[in-house]
């Protein structure tokens, strides 16, 4: 082979490879789920309330007679703690742990609980500076998939994700379509509709890879009626399933970890028609947005827009100006 053999087979590889990305990608699924159940994966910054929302839609769900399991995937396992009262639930990690020491299995019964209709189980995860987080994910799911998970028979399996890490044992149902779609929960601060921009994000990139994972919508919790998650959601193309106000009640009700989706109480309503939103809203593709576009959501005096960036110099970091060396790397013309 000449070498000009060899340099026109690098171009027609590179050629190929801007043909096949520039062909246009299917447009997400909006028609009816297929799979008999519905796996949703529900993602938000740390504490801005994905287990309250969660323990409430869940309850309501099952009080309308739907079948449902919500797997906290967090490993603070707080997940089901509002659900159980305050009482902590045994995670799949520390049971299987233990009794794997002992020389037992795993069975259901160990690690899956159930209250007025809702099956609920922890994930967990390592103790503190002892493992990954993530790698704990994916352990809990592979002894799920042994435990017989994807012939269990629920109409709706909730997953309860933490959206602040972006290691790849919490993107797992996106990364594998585990789920048919996700939903963010934020509120009107810019740190909640940062992590809900990189969940869109995440969900973008494997859409580009294949994927067919969609964003069914926000929830927008402690909403104080400022609008800046409303705003974000609709610059992003979803849907707001909910708007649950920054009330007084709600936030002493739940801090007693008291179920507030009762039919029969005041916010009833507000959760019986999110699990209804939850059921039917459709998998859409998002438009993540830029730092700028988020920022821009703010008023100039909270984000400190005005500030102009001044580039250092060598001066202010080794207070001397010091002779530039020249580079020893070597720098090849394209061809």
């Amino acid at each position: 082979m000449n070498t000009t053999q060899a340099t026109a087979q690098p171009v027609q590889f590179v050629q190929r490879l801007r043909e096949e990305a520039s062909v246009p990608l299917d447009p997400v699924a909006t028609g009816e789920v297929k799979k008999e159940t519905q796996i949703i994966a529900i993602y938000g910054k740390g504490g801005i309330g994905k287990s309250f929302t969660l323990a409430n839609l869940s309850y309501r769900m099952a009080q309308q007679g739907k079948k449902v399991l919500l797997i906290g995937c967090d490993p603070k396992s707080d997940t089901t703690s509002l659900l159980f009262g305050g009482k902590a639930c045994p995670t799949i990690i520390e049971t299987s742990s233990r009794l794997k020491l002992a020389g037992q299995a795993v069975s259901i019964s160990d690690v899956c609980f159930k209250r007025d209709g809702v099956f609920a189980m922890e994930l967990g995860g390592p103790e503190v500076g002892r493992g990954c987080g993530g790698r704990g994910i994916i352990h809990g799911f592979e002894t799920l998939e042994k435990l017989g998970f994807h012939d269990w028979g629920f109409d709706y399996v909730l997953l309860d994700f933490l959206g602040d890490v972006v290691c790849g044992g919490f993107g797992l149902p996106i990364a594998r379509d585990m789920c048919q779609k996700v939903i963010v929960v934020g509120s009107n601060d810019l740190q909640s509709l940062y992590v809900a921009n990189n969940v869109c994000s995440a969900v973008e990139y494997f859409r580009k890879l294949g994927g067919n994972v969609g964003v069914a919508g926000m929830v927008i919790n402690k909403d104080d009626g400022t609008g800046q998650a409303q705003a974000f959601a609709a610059n992003a193309g979803i849907p707001v399933l909910a708007a649950i106000p920054a009330h007084e009640d709600i936030r002493r009700k739940s801090a007693s970890y008291e179920i507030i989706g009762r039919p029969e109480g005041q916010w009833g309503p507000l959760f019986a028609g999110l699990a209804q939103q939850v059921a039917d809203a459709p998998p859409v593709r998002p438009k993540p947005q830029t730092q700028d576009e988020l920022l821009g959501l703010f008023s100039a005096d909270s984000v400190g827009r005005n500030v102009v960036l001044e580039p250092a110099t060598v001066h202010d970091m080794m207070g001397r100006d010091d002779l530039v060396r020249p580079s020893l790397e070597v720098v090849y013309d394209p061809q």
